[in-house]
C-alpha cells in the first residue's frame, strides 16, 4: 500500500480531488506541517453472500409441545416471574 503524504496548508485541493488521488493500492494521509490529520483510505468491498444451504442445521432447533397453548392471565398481568412463580406486589417506601 502506498501512502502520499498531503500537507493541507501548502495544498489547494479540495476533497474531491483528493479522493480522485485515491486508488485501491494508495492512502492519503493529511498533515498540517509535519503533525498527521486525517488519513484517507479505500473503503472495504463489500463482502458477497454467502448461499444458502437448505438444511444445513436439520434437527438442531425445536418448538415446544405447548408452544400453541394459551398463556395465563398471570403472565400477561405482569405477577409472574421468568421462573413461573408468582410474585406479590408489596407497596416499597422509597427514602
Amino acid at each position: 500500500m502506498v501512502l502520499k503524504h498531503i500537507d493541507l496548508d501548502k495544498t489547494s485541493l479540495t476533497v474531491e480531488e483528493l479522493l480522485r488521488e485515491l486508488t485501491d493500492e494508495t492512502e492519503i494521509l493529511l498533515t498540517r506541517g509535519t503533525v498527521p490529520v486525517a488519513k484517507i483510505a479505500p473503503s472495504l468491498p463489500a463482502p458477497t453472500p454467502q448461499k444458502r444451504v437448505l438444511g444445513l442445521h436439520e434437527g438442531e432447533g425445536w418448538i415446544s409441545d405447548d408452544f400453541t397453548a394459551e398463556l395465563p392471565d398471570s403472565f400477561w398481568l405482569g405477577t409472574e416471574s421468568k421462573t413461573g412463580t408468582l410474585l406479590v406486589n408489596v407497596p416499597v417506601k422509597i427514602l
